[in-house]
């Protein structure tokens, strides 16, 4: 039996420990050929021994040279930067690559190993944010099949299945509505870090779940699922569900609604990008009857969540004003968690950003590579960091 080869990009974060879980369960029908990894080189260890991993690459230069003292005996390649994919990969060694890297320094691995690769799911929602123009390009001139693994892309993606996009009336992503969906307005000014923390459904890192509960996670996926499937603004919309149980619903022309359904589990995304249709089966819960008979859906309160408002103000093509609200916002949960801002600060200063003409010129402007958009974003974050707040 020919072993499907894998490499996993951040395999120490939620997204590639569920990944390798899933690999753990039908080990012999997997060679991992590469994972990478920032500072977690104890997890990265016991994935390496498990898997007989041959190439690793550890960024962090501290971490870097401690793995190298504890494997030095060992016949395993260890890098410290992403420029030595050349010298692993020879070809479309891959038959499928995991991006579970987290913020923009997701971007650069990313477009690096399209060519090596036969299939990319991506879990970073930065790149396709901010980079989506040179993702695109890379997959089309290595003829490389994308799978988006937020849940709700690929829900729309496997609802979308053949279908084309004149063909579609409206796609509406689902939003939970996180911790404060039903706080009375006038107590949030008084939001803690540790209750901005508590997800009614999602088990996620600080920064997402931040980002849930002002709702500027659904901002992000709108722009995800606009660039992803080229879609026009106007046809994709936010439903609060707080039961997080359905993902999307997809209005056609023809007059059908396709609706799809799953677990609050990231597994099952990440599972079915990786299988084939119905080459495995996966263990999954009974449908929730009860979930389904109180299926509540409600337009979104801009005034619970006033961060929505930044989606009437978007360009409608590919710019570098999506690097400008990503590295703003990412600026802006970090003041947060460490006690420099309040929490209403965050939707605040996102619009303020909206109106400020030094950043309003990169609605104009086309991304043209990765250290264009990197340098965009330090500089954004320096001018974040000097604004009184």
């Amino acid at each position: 039996m020919i072993k499907k080869r894998i490499t996993i990009l951040g395999s120490t974060g939620s997204i590639g420990k569920s990944l390798i879980n899933i690999l753990k369960k039908d080990i012999n029908s997997f060679e991992i050929l590469l994972l990478t990894v920032d500072n977690n080189i104890n997890e990265l260890l016991k994935q390496v021994k498990i898997f007989n991993v041959k190439n690793i690459i550890v960024t962090n230069h501290k971490k870097f040279l401690m793995i190298k003292k504890i494997l030095k005996n060992k016949k395993i390649n260890i890098y410290n930067n992403f420029d030595y994919m050349d010298k692993i990969f020879k070809n479309k060694m891959n038959h499928y690559t995991m991006n579970a890297i987290s913020g923009l320094s997701g971007l650069e691995p990313t477009i690096k190993i399209i060519k090596f690769t036969k299939k990319i799911a991506i879990a970073n929602k930065e790149s396709i944010i901010c980079g989506w123009p040179l993702i695109k390009k890379e997959l089309l001139k290595n003829k490389t099949e994308f799978v988006p693994i937020d849940s709700e892309h690929f829900s729309i993606y496997s609802l979308i299945d053949k279908s084309k996009n004149k063909d579609i009336d409206n796609i509406y992503i689902t939003a939970s509505g996180g911790p404060f969906l039903k706080l009375p307005l006038k107590s949030f000014k008084d939001i803690e870090i540790k209750s901005a923390l508590k997800h009614p459904n999602w088990k996620m890192g600080k920064k997402i779940t931040i980002d849930s509960a002002t709702m500027m996670n659904k901002v992000f996926e709108i722009i995800e699922a606009k660039k992803i499937f080229d879609l026009d603004y106007d046809k994709l919309k936010i439903l609060v569900h707080p039961k997080s149980y359905v993902h999307a619903i997809i209005k056609f022309k023809n007059g059908l609604t396709k609706i799809l359904i799953h677990d609050t589990n990231m597994t099952i995304p990440i599972f079915n990008s990786l299988y084939n249709k119905n080459e495995k089966q996966i263990k999954s819960n009974k449908l929730n009857f009860s979930i389904i008979n109180k299926m509540n859906f409600e337009n979104i309160n801009q005034k619970r969540f006033p961060v929505v408002k930044i989606l009437d103000k978007l360009p409608s093509n590919n710019t570098l004003f999506e690097t400008v609200i990503v590295a703003a916002n990412d600026n802006l949960v970090e003041m947060f968690l460490n006690n420099k801002i309040q929490f209403l600060d965050i939707s605040k200063t996102m619009l303020k950003v909206l109106k400020n003409k030094e950043f309003s010129q990169f609605k104009k402007i086309i991304p043209k590579n990765v250290s264009q958009i990197i340098k965009l974003s330090n500089y954004v974050s320096l001018k974040i960091n000097s604004m009184h707040i």
